[in-house]
């Protein structure tokens, strides 16, 4: 900007007019429309006034050229979506804040193609008649976990809602206090049941429940016993619990269902690929649960969504339940999960094809060569502020999912070279790589910034070291 002209006046500024009419406004009226342009240019205009009486603009920031300038990047600003792609490399890979589980490509398409066209979705393609929604997934889902029927909401705090606010309502559900977790945001399985009109009656103590606080607490008022998989904590030392067996055996012997709530859920053995066992559905039907619930959106990899599985009666009663409609998923939900579930089908192309699990499975070797490619461009982009080191770290699988168990990663370690403490420093960098172009999350820990490799997959690095350009220091 040259030095303010104190001869400017408010007349020197160009009309509203004048500039739409401009050549300099014409890539502008193409890009954003007639309304849009003359809507900001009006509001910008206003502003100038002020400016020039004030002394603080020169004649170039009147040109039409410098006005047009300004308002192309207002308006991509303004335009810039909400949603937006950022690199996750924070080390959690089921981040709830970024969005949980990425879709592999089979799903990716399925999704795009059911938002171009209609599709039947709730049509019967053989008798022309109306069809359900959840027969689109019910065989692939009971196929898989064994159960007799399934039905799929829109999360599973949702899914237990409906679940309890069918099979439970005025009466008792008994669970451990051991199990009476907070799923996250404050959202508590004893909200969820109060919510759904169930009573909570629990049992044992937080560290220890015995089958015979289950067989005690049975009365005319239980409507059920429920098992609810703490995947968000653990209780260690003087532990005891009860399996899903025993407690399905003493509901078959007062003829009441058990429920279980396996919050992440999955569908096969981790072990199997060196992750921590988790319990499958199929496992947990075969032990005698009538009603299993779980999230479609974690270690299952695929989109949000609440899954119930379980027995044909009790999930025909849920299915009535006028929530239901309120609670159930539309088109794109399910146009993503049928193709992740058939992943399952074939379960040793799982580590190629379902991105989740490739991403838990990913070797440290891999990582670090990744890290020592990226150490000397991001040492180029920070200056000599701080340092920039590859360095072991470990990762975490998130949103619940096997809280103490951790996968050993590579990454980055930025430490601060100056002196002082490193706090505002740090904070000041990791604002500059989440306001890049394409945000980039890590973490400050122990006084350094940490950006774990795991979530950068090599198709995709070079993206991101692209954008680690001068300009964008």
């Amino acid at each position: 900007m040259m030095s303010p002209t104190p001869d400017l006046s408010p007349a020197h500024i160009p009309s509203l007019d004048r500039l739409l009419r401009s050549p300099d406004f014409e890539p502008l009226l193409s890009q954003f429309g007639h309304t849009r342009v003359s809507q900001s240019t009006r509001a910008h205009l206003q502003t100038l006034r002020q400016a020039v009486l004030n002394g603080t603009l020169s004649p170039q920031d009147l040109e039409p050229a410098q006005l047009a300038k300004t308002l192309q990047a207002q308006l991509t600003a303004e335009s810039r979506l909400q949603l937006r792609p950022v690199f996750n490399l924070t080390g959690t890979v089921l981040h709830t804040n970024l969005g949980r589980a990425l879709l592999p490509d089979e799903a990716i398409q399925a999704v795009v193609q059911a938002m171009r066209s209609p599709a039947n979705l709730e049509f019967d393609l053989e008798t022309g008649g109306r069809g359900d929604r959840d027969d689109l997934i019910n065989p692939l889902l009971c196929e898989l976990t064994g159960a007799e029927a399934a039905t799929v909401v829109n999360n599973n705090a949702a899914a237990v809602l409906l679940m309890l606010s069918t099979l439970s309502p005025r009466r008792e559900t008994v669970v451990s206090r051991g199990e009476l977790v907070e799923i996250g945001g404050a959202f508590r399985i004893p909200d969820i049941m109060k919510r759904a009109g169930a009573r909570l009656h629990e049992v044992g103590t937080t560290n220890r429940t015995h089958a015979a606080d289950y067989e005690n607490a049975i009365n005319e008022h239980t409507a059920m016993l429920m098992k609810v998989h703490c995947s968000n904590y653990a209780v260690k030392g003087f532990t005891k619990s009860v399996s899903v067996e025993e407690v399905a055996q003493i509901a078959k012997k007062h003829g009441i269902p058990t429920s279980v709530d396996l919050g992440s859920g999955t569908l096969v053995d981790l072990s199997q690929w060196g992750l921590p066992p988790e319990p499958t559905v199929r496992e947990t039907i075969e032990a005698g649960a009538d009603i299993v619930t779980f999230s479609g959106d974690k270690l299952l990899g695929g989109p949000q969504a609440g899954l119930i599985v379980g027995r044909a009666d009790l999930i025909a009663k849920i299915k009535k339940n006028p929530l239901k409609r309120a609670l159930r998923v539309g088109k794109i939900t399910l146009a993503a999960l049928e193709p992740v579930l058939a992943l399952y089908r074939s379960p040793e192309r799982l580590p190629e094809h379902l991105t989740t699990l490739r991403l838990l499975t990913r070797p440290s070797t891999e990582m670090r060569a990744q890290a020592l490619r990226l150490a000397p461009i991001l040492q180029k982009w920070v200056g000599t502020l701080f340092t920039v080191e590859p360095t072991a770290m470990l990762s975490q699988i998130g949103s619940g999912a096997l809280p103490e168990d951790v996968l050993p990663s590579f990454g980055l370690r930025f430490a601060y070279t100056g002196t002082g403490r490193p706090g505002r420093h740090l904070t000041q960098l990791e604002k500059r790589l989440r306001t890049l172009p394409q945000p980039v999350i890590g973490r400050i820990a122990q006084d350094a910034f940490w950006l774990d490799l795991r979530c950068l997959e090599e198709a995709f690095e070079a993206d991101f070291s692209a954008q680690l350009t001068p300009e964008q220091a």
